[in-house]
């Protein structure tokens, strides 16, 4: 597959599609959104927020959440703000989302299945990382989002006047549906 893309972008590069793509770091609408990398939302998910190139940063991992205050996601989130202008976040997650029902015991079965073994496992725990939070997914999405903006609207770092909304996309429709703070 790899080799496929790269044979693409040969001729992506060649004919000069990038130029409709053209556009700067600094996000236009100052705008970062914190989504889930599913891919039914690779395209649905900036059309339905009517969003174009350059418009806005947007930040994607697996069930779009901020798990610890100095994960990924934050680190992307400060960078956002700091260095890239960001005024407004919106963490949108969606329906029928896969890491409603991820647990570190599924992982645990297929990591084993595919070579790693519990002697590796029992080393990262050693090193401090608790597997079972760190691959935990979660039941309640709207309650996902809450706790997700939580950390980010508290977050040491993050000023007061960064508005920090949240939604979940309907994964077919793209309707979104706000989720107030607790």
């Amino acid at each position: 597959m790899i080799d496929q893309i790269l044979a693409y972008n040969k001729t992506f590069v060649a004919e000069k599609a990038y130029e409709q793509y053209r556009t700067d770091k600094y996000p236009d609408k100052r705008l970062a959104v914190l989504s889930c990398m599913d891919t039914r939302l690779t395209q649905l998910l900036p059309a339905a927020l009517g969003l174009k190139n350059g418009d806005a940063k947007i930040i994607k991992n697996a069930g779009g959440l901020v798990i610890s205050p100095f994960d990924s996601a934050m680190r992307s989130l400060i960078v956002a703000i700091y260095e890239l202008g960001v005024e407004e976040i919106m963490v949108v997650a969606h329906s029928q989302c896969g890491a409603c029902h991820m647990s570190y015991d599924h992982f645990h079965h297929e990591m084993v299945a595919r070579g790693v073994t519990d002697e590796t496992l029992n080393t990262i725990r050693q090193c401090g990382i608790d597997l079972n939070r760190w691959l935990d997914g979660f039941k309640d999405t709207p309650e996902s989002v809450r706790r997700t903006m939580a950390t980010i609207k508290t977050h040491p770092l993050v000023p007061a006047d960064v508005v920090v909304r949240g939604f979940i996309i309907d994964s077919v429709t793209g309707e979104l549906q706000e989720i107030v703070s607790a």
